[in-house]
């Protein structure tokens, strides 16, 4: 049966939007220095993804771009957190993700881990993004993911700092040797949003918990090893519990026909390769299976919520 509108489980869809040659897993096989002689296949994935989600029409009422509610059926509206260095190249990109009503976040310039960057680098980098992004759109960007999750607390102290209104790179999976931690205690304020001060907030990925285990089941290459049942099941189960679910993907993940990095270790080609070929059909399956849900953006959340 479908829950009445204001009870309806939010779905935050966010999606990091790199390159297939920008990811973590190539970085000792693609440097930095030869990004710009690489072949350029955001855009196609891109396009992809947004006319998808077009594509898809949810039951009921949903949110439009401000956050104000419509009648009828509506698309689902997702958060895009751009890396500068493609925005300076594309900024069209940036223009066409917020025409089609979604919202853009920051994803940072270069992809930099913290580990690779000193204090005043990373303020640097939080402001620049900002700005560039901001100048590209003539609208506030609100939020911020930094790569691969590799948050923490010193991190989130930056960012707020730059004026962001909120965060969303805290992954429970601590697990992952990549991934950041944050040992502080948050104010929670409804669903998966959690305060860190009066004009700043967390939104972290979901994950399932089982006892004390932390399964990891917030989108990406978990996405896409897991059966399409099981994931759901767990994605389920995670709305039934926190009445909101965040999920995150890359577009490179919906483009099989991307190259290969034959000199990567063969761990790191199994995490970026595997089931490419199915994401898509899989990503579209998830759309609609939980069409009777609100997909919202993460700062129409936060207006929900706070």
């Amino acid at each position: 049966m479908a829950e009445k509108t204001c009870r309806r489980p939010h779905i935050l869809l966010t999606v990091d939007v790199e390159d297939w040659f920008q990811v973590e897993n190539f970085r000792q096989s693609i440097p930095f220095s030869s990004w710009p002689s690489r072949e350029l296949r955001v855009e196609y994935s891109l396009y992809r993804l947004l006319d998808l989600l077009d594509s898809v029409e949810l039951a009921g009422p949903g949110p439009k771009a401000n956050g104000s509610q419509q009648n009828g059926n509506s698309q689902p509206k997702a958060t895009f957190f751009l890396l500068g260095w493609l925005a300076k190249r594309l900024p069209h990109l940036a223009r066409e993700i917020m025409a089609r009503g979604h919202e853009l976040g920051s994803h940072g310039l270069n992809h930099s881990l913290p580990t690779q960057c000193s204090l005043d680098d990373s303020r640097k980098e939080l402001s620049d993004s900002r700005k560039l992004l901001e100048d590209l759109t003539g609208e506030r960007i609100a939020g911020y993911r930094i790569p691969s999750f590799a948050i923490s607390n010193r991190l989130l102290d930056l960012i707020e700092n730059a004026g962001y209104l909120y965060d969303s790179s805290y992954n429970s999976f601590e697990a992952h040797g990549r991934y950041g931690s944050l040992g502080r205690t948050w104010d929670a304020v409804r669903g998966i949003a959690c305060q860190i001060s009066d004009n700043f907030y967390e939104l972290p990925v979901s994950n399932l918990r089982v006892g004390k285990h932390v399964v990891p089941w917030g989108g990406g290459g978990y996405f896409r090893l897991a059966p399409f049942s099981a994931f759901r099941m767990g994605v389920s189960s995670i709305l039934s519990k926190d009445g909101a679910y965040l999920f995150y993907m890359h577009p490179w993940e919906i483009d099989p026909g991307q190259p290969r990095v034959k000199t990567a270790p063969i761990s790191c080609r199994f995490r970026h390769y595997v089931n490419l070929s199915g994401t898509y059909e899989k990503l579209k399956k998830l759309l609609e299976h939980f069409s009777h849900c609100r997909f919202i953006t993460c700062t129409d959340y936060l207006q929900t919520v706070v």
